[in-house]
């Protein structure tokens, strides 16, 4: 029996659609796998911008709180690779172990090293950049993110360090998580690559390139 064009009209008003998946960003889905994959879990809290807690919960900023550069992917290989620089157990120590009231740690600018070389491995050194103020300092590491800089502190520190987090990051249990995650952002910046020449923003003031273009 067919319906009338009224009881279609009601049928259609009062259908309330389920929703039954959620949509994720590709980049931010396979970060996200990776920490859970090395006992992260991270959950979103709109009093901080990164901390740990010592047990495995990692908490970011809401992005609607951060700089437009900063994303899902950038902050957990951020926080993954200060566990990696500061060392295995540090797992169990809130923060990794950083003194948050304490003047800047060397071990910080090792970590941005050991970040850049990382990345390198799939040109995503800009891409993966952190957007804190320790940007300075990650954007003056040369082609080698091994050699020195002059005029900064504790060089002679970090070399070493951020040397043997590069060597500690090819083995358990960063090793294979983080190769894989890394190939996989390398392939979605290929598959976007074609179409950033037509790309435009659907904000009527957004200014800013895409970060796909760097």
């Amino acid at each position: 029996m067919s319906m009338s064009r009224s009881e279609a009209t009601l049928a259609i008003s009062s259908y309330e659609r389920p929703v039954q998946r959620r949509y994720l960003d590709p980049v931010d889905l396979v970060w996200l796998a990776t920490a859970r994959r090395l006992g992260l879990h991270v959950r979103r809290n709109p009093a901080i911008f990164s901390a740990t807690d010592g047990t495995g919960l990692l908490e970011l900023g809401p992005l609607s709180t951060l700089d437009a550069d900063d994303c899902t992917a950038q902050m957990i290989f951020h926080e993954l690779c200060h566990w990696i620089t500061n060392g295995l157990e540090t797992f169990h120590e809130r923060d990794w172990g950083f003194a948050l009231d304490a003047e800047l740690d060397w071990r910080e600018h090792a970590c941005l090293r050991l970040q850049a070389a990382l990345a390198d491995r799939h040109g995503l050194r800009t891409i993966l950049a952190p957007t804190s103020q320790f940007r300075k300092y990650y954007d003056e590491i040369p082609e080698d993110p091994f050699a020195p800089m002059p005029g900064w502190h504790c060089e002679e520190l970090v070399i070493p360090l951020a040397r043997e987090a590069y060597a500690r990051a090819q083995g358990a249990p960063w090793g294979e998580p983080l190769a894989a995650v890394l190939a996989a952002h390398g392939a979605i910046r290929d598959a976007v690559r074609p179409f950033l020449g037509d790309y435009a923003t659907d904000t009527g003031d957004d200014t800013l390139p895409s970060l796909w273009q760097a």
